[in-house]
């Protein structure tokens, strides 16, 4: 089997347990429209690890595009740095969010796109970046290829090894009694790359903590959402004993006990007419 083939095949049995969890009702059409809120970040804040990498060797006169942008949290920063920024977003709610955001820190340089980066009609730039989007692509090999060739100097992803979610696979076991298929991560991306032959640079960039709650409630709400568990199934309180267990409190905050500390990872390389 092929990487770009196994991609395929980790996204869509995981993808095939979510449904099953689900039940009869159908994924919601915006998935983002309950946490939207929570992407919204100053696009002049100093404490985000990701922009300096992202942003290295970025030219004021060049042009970037990120995608799968989200709220902005990294599109608007970089907007600060270069001529024009096009953010593709798929997201209704999150493009919401990244236009109140340009509009109350007046940054006009930021064109948004809302669409699927597969069908994204869009020209080409200096730099393409896509952060934390993959995992859920199934078709790899063409998301790459894409973002190779609307790129006129470099194209930069950046993925965590593992999927984002696995704080929550042990309580999934234990509220489901299966284990919780995982998303393709850092490993598999490599292979892909490996395998369309396109030369690359991969370096490790600072760890990020694990998820912190602000209350017991928060962490029980969104755990549950995660898990596809509705209020008044006898399931939640199957993720109440695992949270007697498993949700500890530091710093001010709640976190689930043995949560991964998550190293992000940028894959970099020059577009192949840049090659």
């Amino acid at each position: 089997m092929l990487p770009s083939e196994l991609w395929r095949k980790m996204v869509e049995e995981e993808h095939a347990q979510s449904d099953a969890r689900r039940g009869p009702e159908p994924p919601p059409a915006d998935h983002w429209a309950p946490f939207a809120a929570n992407f919204a970040a100053d696009p002049r804040r100093s404490d985000d690890q990701l922009i300096g990498p992202l942003g290295r060797d970025l030219e004021p006169t060049d042009t970037l595009m990120d995608v799968g942008a989200g709220g902005g949290r990294h599109a608007l920063p970089l907007a600060l740095r270069c001529q024009q920024v096009v953010a593709v977003e798929p997201s209704p709610s999150m493009c919401a969010v990244l236009l109140q955001l340009t509009s109350a820190h007046s940054i006009k340089n930021v064109t948004i796109v809302q669409s699927t980066w597969e069908d994204a009609e869009v020209e080409p730039v200096d730099v393409v970046i896509s952060c934390h989007v993959a995992y859920v692509v199934r078709d790899i090999a063409g998301f790459l290829r894409k973002m190779d060739a609307h790129a006129r100097k470099m194209v930069r992803i950046i993925l965590y090894p593992f999927s984002p979610q696995s704080e929550g696979f042990e309580i999934w076991e234990r509220v489901h009694g299966d284990k919780r298929l995982s998303l393709p991560g850092l490993p598999q991306l490599l292979d892909v790359m490996e395998e369309l032959k396109i030369p690359f640079e991969s370096e490790p960039l600072s760890a990020n903590h694990p998820r912190t709650y602000a209350t017991p409630q928060q962490a029980l709400e969104q755990t549950a959402r995660r898990l596809y568990v509705q209020p008044g199934d006898p399931k939640m309180r199957e993720i109440e004993l695992a949270f007697e267990e498993l949700l500890i409190e530091e710093d001010g905050g709640y976190r689930i006990k043995g949560a991964p500390v998550l190293v992000p990872h940028m894959v970099s390389w020059k577009p192949s007419t840049a090659r």
